[in-house]
């Protein structure tokens, strides 16, 4: 510290020795030194404040690392829209083949004398129908590489190439009940986490309100260089230099504050409220999400066993049919029936493997793995993580 101050009073003294009775005393003063001030109890105040800055650190690293997967997870489905976009436009063809294949078997049973003109036309007409399919899905294609690049956050463009996945995972992937999933999302969703610690902060605001109550100990001390010029009235005084200091205890209690307190106590009783609340509503949305996500996947799986089982049916009923068509035992309805069972299951097949695909990330994001080393999913027992 530095101190420059100039002081001028009136001092009381003996007519005799002044004749109005009084003098005028002025004190020049400079000085230069330090001094200490240190909170020796405050009954707990700085650790409530201290645990409240704390929680309120973890609760931001735990919304940061929600948003991490949250960009994860949009990247993931962006890279999945575009594998199932290309598993689409790879269907579409071979249903374009399959629609050539039928209008040339048309065309030549209408050469043997064995089939009609409209026979033809309505072959022909399928085939125009995968044409215009095939160039919609190759758009979508091309929108989906654009997409995913907008996901990566470069500059929106269709010259991307992504490698695919190897295979869709099984149901009996997922080898924990729901109640455990529950469980596991509950321990390491970061979001939650948030929440959790920031219910942790509003507890230590209200230690912290409450405290103010309480009395403080604080040691003080100060050491210094001093300097004054003091000069009175009559007589004179001398000037001097020298090293003064002082030490002490001081105990600090307020007792009267017309309620400011007690309405600081209150608020931080209402946030702690307000985030008891939040905490509540986010554990059920949790439970619900978990839950939603789950169910998802597993019909997603099953829908894809069934959707595998479909496909082979409707090839080997088409096979059939087309054999039957050119030996004449079957007519074209049947043929083009039999081709569009095949279109169709062709189509469920892809969009069976994607939702595969799109509800198993899902899941992993809901329960709060998404980025982690280990996959909930394949665990049989949840972990105990740190809460930090």
């Amino acid at each position: 510290m530095a101190l420059f101050g100039d002081e001028r009073i009136i001092v009381p003294f003996p007519k005799p020795l002044a004749p109005v009775g009084y003098v005028m005393v002025e004190i020049p003063t400079v000085e230069s030194g330090f001094e200490l001030e240190y909170t020796i109890f405050d009954f707990g105040k700085r650790r409530s404040q201290l645990e409240s800055s704390r929680a309120l650190q973890f609760a931001a690293t735990a919304r940061l690392q929600r948003a991490n997967q949250d960009v994860a997870y949009r990247l993931v489905v962006a890279y999945y829209n575009l594998v199932t976009a290309q598993e689409k436009l790879t269907a579409i063809r071979q249903i374009l083949s399959t629609a050539q294949t039928t209008q040339s078997v048309a065309e030549a049973q209408l050469a043997n004398g064995r089939a009609t003109l409209p026979d033809v036309l309505n072959a022909r007409a399928a085939t125009a129908q995968a044409a215009y399919d095939l160039e919609t899905s190759i758009g979508d294609e091309a929108m989906a590489r654009v997409r995913l690049r907008e996901a990566l956050g470069v500059e929106p463009s269709d010259e991307i190439t992504v490698a695919k996945p190897i295979s869709a995972p099984e149901a009996s992937a997922v080898s924990n009940s729901v109640t455990t999933l529950v469980e596991a999302a509950m321990h390491d969703r970061p979001d939650l986490q948030s929440f959790a610690e920031k219910l942790r902060a509003a507890n230590e605001d209200i230690k912290t309100a409450r405290s103010s109550y309480r009395p403080q100990i604080e040691f003080q001390s100060n050491a210094a260089q001093q300097s004054i010029w003091p000069s009175m009235s009559q007589p004179n005084l001398g000037n001097t230099t020298q090293f003064v200091w002082n030490v002490g205890l001081k105990l600090r209690w307020e007792l009267f504050d017309g309620g400011a307190r007690r309405n600081e106590v209150l608020l931080a009783q209402s946030k702690q409220r307000q985030s008891v609340d939040e905490l509540r509503e986010k554990r059920d949305e949790v439970t619900r999400e978990t839950w939603t996500a789950y169910l998802q996947f597993r019909t997603a799986a099953r829908q894809r066993e069934a959707a595998q089982s479909l496909l082979t049916a409707a090839t080997t009923s088409y096979d059939a049919s087309l054999d039957a068509y050119r030996y004449g035992v079957k007519n074209l309805v049947d043929l083009v029936t039999a081709e569009s069972q095949l279109a169709q299951a062709r189509l469920s097949d892809v969009q069976a493997r994607s939702a595969v695909l799109t509800s198993a990330v899902t899941l992993g994001y809901t329960t709060g793995n998404l980025l982690r080393l280990r996959p909930v999913a394949t665990q049989p027992t949840v972990a105990q993580p740190s809460p930090h």
